[in-house]
């Protein structure tokens, strides 16, 4: 791991389900009984942990003796010159930073591969011990449920899976999850209340029973983004040769649901789901298919001519998706064949 310095570290993690795991545990592994946890600040909507703002903010607080940065991607530049960094991923690395600016460990290539949240467990066993570790390998289940599914994770990592069910139920970890999400995907999308059960929880059972301000946020976002996805699953798909396309303007960040609930009914279509209702002057996108093995390399064949605050065909190579200005989408729905119906 990166030599940290003096003071307290800080992580920034993703405000999902792997990236809220990782980033609970690389608080425990952190810990000191000088400074305590580490300091963990979530990145969320709208947010980039390489931005101007991300990086005032840290300089005005308290010293910070290192970084840790997990599923948030891979960047070459710092962010902060100088400070020691340590990068946690498992996205598609677009570059990859010299070692003199941050020290990169990276589950991408690696078959299976690993969610943040496994990876930061694999950290926690050499900082901890086996012992202590396995006593928060349910933190790393969550991530891996999150991001994989349980079939998928249970078959993929199996000993992770074994040994979170010894501290619970597979329902419940299942249950976790759904409520750990919730937040992020909710019109106010603060993932906040989700990282502090998770910070003080000893297992998943904690966060199902918790009845905290924490606890009712959480149920109450669930509510919330049910509503909303079962409103988006009344509208039929629209096609364009191998595109199935569903199109909702809702302030909840459901589009990624939207694309993986008709995967099934349209296995030999790449599913997107396109929400225009999420961010003003923006349309943010989920690529989902059953057949298609890399969607990344699906959309960048097909992609459109990018503007400076577009993001597009990041994360994985069977769950990718994108943020675009409206313009942008409107060249990349008119690029893929539809016609003014699928138009923002």
């Amino acid at each position: 791991m990166a030599r940290f310095g003096g003071g307290a570290p800080v992580v920034l993690c993703h405000d999902d389900a792997d990236g809220l795991s990782a980033g609970a545990l690389f608080a425990r592994i952190l810990a000191s009984p000088a400074h305590g946890p580490a300091r963990v600040r979530v990145i969320g909507r709208g947010e980039s942990a390489w931005s101007d703002a991300i990086r005032a903010e840290l300089t005005a607080g308290p010293p910070v003796a290192g970084l840790v940065v997990t599923d948030l991607g891979v960047q070459v530049e710092p962010i902060l010159p100088g400070l020691p960094t340590l990068i946690v991923d498992h996205h598609v690395p677009r570059s990859l930073p010299a070692p003199d600016v941050a020290t990169v460990i990276s589950g991408y290539g690696e078959e299976p591969t690993p969610t943040s949240s496994l990876l930061a467990h694999r950290c926690a066993v050499a900082r901890l011990g086996a012992a202590e570790a396995g006593a928060l390998v349910w933190l790393a289940a969550l991530g891996a449920i999150g991001d994989l599914g349980d079939r998928a994770a249970a078959a993929q990592f199996p000993e992770v899976m074994a040994g979170a069910r010894r501290h619970a139920t597979l329902k419940a970890l299942r249950e976790a999850v759904s409520l750990v999400n919730a937040p992020r995907r909710s019109r106010r999308g603060d993932a906040t209340p989700a990282l502090r059960l998770l910070l003080r929880a000893t297992g998943p059972d904690d966060i199902l029973s918790d009845v905290s301000p924490d606890g009712e946020a959480l149920h109450a976002a669930r509510a919330e983004v049910k509503q909303a996805l079962d409103a988006a699953r009344t509208v039929a798909p629209r096609f364009a040769g191998p595109v199935a396309l569903i199109r909702c303007d809702s302030p909840c960040q459901i589009h990624p649901l939207v694309a993986q609930s008709w995967t099934h009914r349209l296995r030999r279509q790449v599913v997107i789901g396109a929400n225009a209702g999420f961010r003003e002057g923006f349309v943010h996108f989920a690529a989902r298919s059953d057949t298609v093995p890399d969607l990344i390399a699906f959309l960048e064949e097909r992609a459109p001519r990018l503007g400076p605050d577009d993001q597009f065909a990041q994360g994985h190579r069977r769950a990718t998706g994108g943020q675009v200005t409206r313009e942008t989408w409107n060249r990349f729905a008119a690029g893929l064949g539809f016609g003014p119906e699928a138009m923002a």
